[in-house]
Protein backbone atom coordinates (compact mmCIF):
# COMPACT_ATOMS: atom_id res chain seq x y z
CA UNK A 1 0.00 0.00 0.00
CA UNK A 2 2.60 2.63 0.86
CA UNK A 3 4.26 1.55 -2.36
CA UNK A 4 1.75 2.40 -4.44
CA UNK A 5 0.94 5.27 -2.36
CA UNK A 6 3.92 7.22 -3.09
CA UNK A 7 4.31 6.01 -6.30
CA UNK A 8 1.14 7.82 -7.58
CA UNK A 9 1.93 11.08 -5.02
CA UNK A 10 5.62 11.26 -6.53
CA UNK A 11 4.84 11.23 -10.05
CA UNK A 12 1.84 12.83 -9.80
CA UNK A 13 3.74 15.86 -7.90
CA UNK A 14 6.44 15.26 -10.81
CA UNK A 15 3.97 16.15 -13.02
CA UNK A 16 1.93 19.01 -11.72
CA UNK A 17 5.54 20.72 -10.61
CA UNK A 18 6.70 20.25 -14.59
CA UNK A 19 3.24 21.74 -15.43
CA UNK A 20 3.65 24.18 -13.18
CA UNK A 21 6.90 25.81 -14.48
CA UNK A 22 5.64 25.82 -18.00
CA UNK A 23 2.71 27.64 -17.02
CA UNK A 24 4.68 30.24 -15.12
CA UNK A 25 7.81 30.24 -18.09
CA UNK A 26 5.40 30.88 -20.51
CA UNK A 27 1.65 32.02 -19.31
CA UNK A 28 2.43 33.87 -16.14
CA UNK A 29 6.25 35.10 -17.35
CA UNK A 30 5.35 38.43 -18.12
CA UNK A 31 2.86 39.22 -15.30
CA UNK A 32 5.97 37.32 -12.96
CA UNK A 33 8.81 39.57 -14.56
CA UNK A 34 6.74 42.27 -14.38
CA UNK A 35 6.24 42.35 -10.24
CA UNK A 36 9.33 40.38 -9.90
CA UNK A 37 8.12 37.34 -8.56
CA UNK A 38 9.80 34.76 -11.67
CA UNK A 39 12.31 33.96 -9.29
CA UNK A 40 10.38 33.12 -6.79
CA UNK A 41 7.80 31.26 -8.73
CA UNK A 42 10.89 28.95 -9.87
CA UNK A 43 12.48 28.26 -6.36
CA UNK A 44 8.62 26.64 -5.78
CA UNK A 45 8.75 24.84 -8.99
CA UNK A 46 12.72 23.66 -8.34
CA UNK A 47 11.58 22.25 -4.83
CA UNK A 48 8.33 20.30 -5.94
CA UNK A 49 10.34 18.50 -8.56
CA UNK A 50 12.93 17.49 -5.92
CA UNK A 51 10.55 16.21 -3.45
CA UNK A 52 8.02 14.51 -5.85
CA UNK A 53 11.66 12.73 -6.81
CA UNK A 54 12.00 12.10 -3.17
CA UNK A 55 8.66 10.61 -2.32
CA UNK A 56 8.91 8.26 -5.47
CA UNK A 57 12.52 7.39 -3.65
CA UNK A 58 10.74 6.52 -0.46
CA UNK A 59 8.41 4.33 -2.86
CA UNK A 60 11.08 2.28 -3.62
CA UNK A 61 12.29 2.48 -0.11
CA UNK A 62 9.02 0.44 1.09
CA UNK A 63 9.13 -2.23 -0.72
CA UNK A 64 12.71 -2.54 1.17
CA UNK A 65 11.70 -1.30 4.48
CA UNK A 66 7.64 -2.79 4.32
CA UNK A 67 7.01 -2.01 8.07
CA UNK A 68 9.00 1.12 8.50
CA UNK A 69 6.63 3.84 10.31
CA UNK A 70 9.35 6.49 10.25
CA UNK A 71 9.48 6.12 6.46
CA UNK A 72 5.67 6.54 5.99
CA UNK A 73 5.99 9.91 8.25
CA UNK A 74 9.06 10.68 5.92
CA UNK A 75 7.05 10.44 3.19
CA UNK A 76 4.33 12.70 4.46
CA UNK A 77 6.39 15.32 5.74
CA UNK A 78 7.63 15.68 2.42
CA UNK A 79 4.41 15.91 0.61
CA UNK A 80 3.02 18.93 3.38
CA UNK A 81 6.41 20.69 2.87
CA UNK A 82 5.69 20.27 -0.77
CA UNK A 83 1.99 22.04 0.00
CA UNK A 84 3.58 24.46 2.30
CA UNK A 85 6.12 25.33 0.77
CA UNK A 86 5.92 25.01 -3.13
CA UNK A 87 2.49 25.75 -2.55
CA UNK A 88 3.21 29.50 -0.73
CA UNK A 89 5.63 30.13 -3.19
CA UNK A 90 3.36 29.53 -5.97
CA UNK A 91 0.31 31.40 -4.06
CA UNK A 92 2.96 34.76 -3.37
CA UNK A 93 4.13 34.95 -6.81
CA UNK A 94 0.72 34.72 -8.63
CA UNK A 95 -0.70 36.66 -5.74
CA UNK A 96 1.63 39.05 -4.52
CA UNK A 97 0.14 38.59 -0.86
CA UNK A 98 3.32 38.81 1.18
CA UNK A 99 1.95 37.67 4.16
CA UNK A 100 1.76 34.41 2.41
CA UNK A 101 5.56 33.97 3.09
CA UNK A 102 5.08 33.46 6.29
CA UNK A 103 3.97 29.98 5.37
CA UNK A 104 6.80 28.65 3.26
CA UNK A 105 9.51 28.13 6.25
CA UNK A 106 7.16 25.78 7.90
CA UNK A 107 7.18 23.95 4.55
CA UNK A 108 10.73 24.08 4.42
CA UNK A 109 10.94 22.58 8.42
CA UNK A 110 8.39 19.66 7.08
CA UNK A 111 11.38 19.21 4.25
CA UNK A 112 14.03 19.05 6.98
CA UNK A 113 12.48 16.89 9.20
CA UNK A 114 11.03 14.33 6.48
CA UNK A 115 14.96 13.98 5.40
CA UNK A 116 15.74 13.52 8.81
CA UNK A 117 13.41 10.82 9.49
CA UNK A 118 14.50 9.10 6.23
CA UNK A 119 18.07 9.25 7.89
CA UNK A 120 16.79 7.46 10.80
CA UNK A 121 14.87 5.16 9.15
CA UNK A 122 17.81 3.89 7.10
CA UNK A 123 20.08 3.73 10.09
CA UNK A 124 17.25 1.54 11.80
CA UNK A 125 17.04 -0.60 8.39
CA UNK A 126 21.11 -1.35 8.46
CA UNK A 127 20.80 -2.92 12.50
Amino acid sequence: MMIRLFVLLGALNAFLSVALGAFGAHALKERLTANGMLATYQTGVQYHIAHALGLILIALLAERWPNSPLLAWSGGLLLAGIVLFSGSLYALAVSGVRVLGAITPFGGVCFLAGWALLVVAAIQAAR
